[in-house]
């Protein structure tokens, strides 16, 4: 295996995230070639329906394909989809050896590619930095293997905790860098989904700014109450949110398999500290996003990032696993992933 290994691979991420929003449902991937030594080929999959990254790829390479390398971020698909199986195209190039970072998510074909590849004669490398190359695609993982959208939970919060005055008004506890870290979010979401109160008091737009070719995602509101009229009047014009009526934990985790039936993979949660408390709650949520301005608001009856029912014991604690903590210009940021209690059978 060659030293470089890594580069290649990291280089094939790269690729895959140059598409990033753009291909759900399918997943990110890019692909790598390499012979003697050089990269002759490079390719990414731009969108659902387009060809695959291994493909562009191989079309770049071109006469340097026989007897390459190839890096390729997933699995090749060795199915028939709306493209034919890459483990094809791969065979016929006379490629000699395939490096892979993720195997195929779903268990009826995960290491089904390596296989036809190894019968084929070509010698396959699995798990090349699989890591990195599993957390781009995490929201179609999940897709693939429960049926429903991965969802992150962003908030934006002062450093003591509050999200807003008393009045309401919460523009702006982070900053640029943050905010531009949201609309980065907002592309990668299928969905946004707010809370009445939230539709109510900040007539948010949902939408992703300086477009650049990115669709824009379906926007949800929960509320028990407003229709999608009402909610017309209190959003910008052009906005057709459609309502999620969710009042218990079922509600919700049967409206999660209802929008991943609806092939949204990737669902971002932009409320208030009681949406917040409720998907928590509910457990829905796979990912926390916190940003936190060094700002220290203070007051009693200023919004809590997190509202709900008061907890009797530290017990009763939400655990992070997984987590990392970046900078977004003067804010900090916290990631990471609910720690949610077994259930007892």
């Amino acid at each position: 295996m060659q030293d470089k290994t890594s580069e290649y691979m990291k280089e094939a991420i790269a690729l895959a995230e140059k598409a990033w929003g753009m291909t759900s449902p399918n997943p990110l991937v890019g692909a790598v070639i390499v012979k003697d030594g050089k990269v002759t080929g490079r390719g990414f999959h731009e969108q659902a329906g387009k060809p695959h990254a291994e493909i562009n790829a191989l079309a770049d390479a071109g006469q340097s394909s026989p007897k390459a390398d190839l890096y390729v971020t997933l699995e090749p698909c060795s199915t028939h989809g709306r493209t034919p199986p890459c483990t094809d195209a791969i065979i016929r190039a006379g490629v000699r050896r395939v490096f892979i970072g993720s195997l195929d998510p779903n268990p009826a074909h995960a290491g089904r590619g390596v296989n036809i590849l190894n019968n084929a004669g070509i010698e396959v490398f699995t798990e090349i930095e699989k890591v990195s190359c599993d957390a781009i695609n995490e929201a179609f993982f999940k897709w693939i293997t429960a049926k429903r959208p991965f969802v992150i939970l962003k908030m934006a919060m002062t450093l003591d905790g509050k999200i807003a005055t008393e009045s309401g008004q919460s523009k702006w506890i982070t900053g640029p860098a943050a905010r531009q870290r949201v609309q980065h979010l907002r592309q990668w979401a299928d969905a946004i989904l707010v809370g009445g109160n939230t539709a109510r008091n900040d007539h948010p737009s949902l939408t992703v700014r300086d477009m650049h070719g990115w669709r824009q995602p379906r926007r949800l509101v929960a509320s028990k109450t407003l229709t999608p009229e009402a909610l017309k009047s209190l959003l910008p014009e052009g906005i057709n949110p459609e309502v999620i009526r969710a009042a218990c934990p079922a509600e919700w985790q049967a409206a999660m398999s209802r929008l991943g039936s609806e092939n949204v993979t990737a669902l971002l949660i932009e409320g208030g500290g009681e949406l917040a408390s409720t998907v928590l709650n509910a457990g829905i949520v796979d990912k926390v996003e916190f940003h936190i301005g060094p700002k220290i608001l203070g007051g009693r009856n200023s919004r809590p990032v997190i509202g709900g029912a008061n907890p009797l014991t530290l017990a009763e604690a939400l655990a992070l696993k997984n987590i990392s903590i970046e900078r977004a210009g003067e804010d900090i940021v916290v990631i990471g992933y609910p720690d949610y209690p077994k259930k007892s059978s």
